[in-house]
């Protein structure tokens, strides 16, 4: 006769291998959506532009950000979208924001200052969404082509969605991580990253 604690043993054992096979194949299931679109171009007429801020040093952008925001301003060049929405707040130096930055730099482009909106308050991509999606009901937007670096596309995408938000894929180009261990390496952080906010964690 099996013993009640060498039961309670098993039925304990049991769940944990279960619960470590969903999370594997979450895992998995996840990995591949990052993988498919991070190298997903959607490119389609939208109501505005959304470019996701990166690093800025002392009110320059940094090469990932500038590359965002010159991919952007070809999308606007080519009509695609009217507006562009630039998200991102200050980091060390508060006098200056990465959407404050990513304004000044599109301006000095020759994009117009009525055709950009500069969000200066979010501190992650969780929140960048957040603000966005609270732009987008102010002024009666509905779409956007979101503009980030490839790996960050998939979540992007989805904070945009739950901001009721049709939101469409347009990664910068060349911004594919070219060695494989740091393209699985960048993939799974994006699996956690997503994991951590559909949890309500970030």
């Amino acid at each position: 006769m099996t013993s009640a604690p060498h039961s309670q043993k098993k039925t304990w054992l049991t769940l944990a291998l279960i619960a470590a096979a969903m999370c594997i194949v979450w895992t998995i299931v996840v990995y591949g959506e990052v993988a498919r679109q991070a190298s997903r171009q959607d490119l389609r007429k939208a109501d505005a532009i959304v470019v996701f801020g990166a690093a800025e040093y002392y009110g320059h952008p940094s090469a990932v950000f500038r590359a965002r925001l010159d991919h952007a301003y070809l999308l606007f060049q080519r009509g695609l979208a009217p507006l562009i929405v630039i998200t991102g707040g200050a980091a060390d130096v508060p006098r200056y924001s990465e959407g404050g930055v990513g304004r000044d730099y599109l301006i000095a482009k020759g994009v117009p200052d009525q055709d950009i909106i500069a969000e200066t308050q979010s501190s992650d991509t969780s929140e960048s969404a957040e603000r966005v999606g609270a732009i987008f009901h102010a002024n009666d937007l509905h779409s956007c082509l979101a503009v980030s670096d490839g790996y960050h596309m998939f979540r992007v995408i989805k904070m945009l969605q739950k901001q009721g938000i049709v939101a469409y894929s347009s990664p910068r180009p060349d911004s594919r991580v070219s060695s494989r261990w740091a393209r699985v390496r960048v993939n799974l952080r994006e699996v956690a990253g997503y994991t951590a906010w559909k949890l309500g964690l970030s």
